[in-house]
């Protein structure tokens, strides 16, 4: 009974102070972390953790972020594409620490070391190597003697 009179007479007294002297914000705070079943110290902690976990989160995509970006710019060079700011940017970003992933890396130095290899004296002299030099041999035997045949043919001195 008494709630009834309070709810009756508190909402007219409402409305002719005008809600003077009301502050809800503590009761809405002290009402989230009661609803939680914490205590405000207990809803600060974990108001600050979710806020230091957003932060990591944060970090981390955005290093990820920078990795792709680093790849992108890898394969930019190495095709010789134009280069975008966009990724520049990312990489900037994370702080210029980024580096490619382990295992790209070591691809990329394969690669790296089968087109030195390639474009180097001794690799050029390894794909020579790699022809049967006999059967160029008889080629070039076969085709020195055709000339001889029809140089002798046609010239009175050979």
């Amino acid at each position: 009974m008494a709630f009834m009179v309070k709810h009756m007479i508190g909402g007219q007294l409402k409305d002719l102070t005008g809600g003077i002297g009301e502050e809800k914000k503590p009761e809405a705070e002290k009402s989230e972390a009661a609803a939680k079943g914490m205590t405000e110290e207990e809803f600060e902690q974990y108001q600050e953790q979710l806020a230091e976990e957003k932060l990591e989160r944060d970090a981390s995509f955005a290093q990820k972020k920078a990795e792709r970006a680093t790849i992108r710019t890898h394969f930019r060079d190495k095709y010789r594409l134009p280069k975008s700011e966009l990724d520049d940017t990312q990489i900037q970003a994370a702080g210029d620490d980024v580096e490619l992933p382990t295992e790209l890396a070591q691809m990329i130095a394969a690669d790296n070391q089968e087109e030195e290899q390639k474009q180097s004296v001794l690799g050029q002299l390894n794909r020579l190597q790699n022809l049967d030099l006999d059967q160029l041999k008889d080629k070039a035997q076969a085709t020195v003697e055709d000339l001889k045949k029809t140089t002798a043919d046609k010239c009175e001195v050979m």
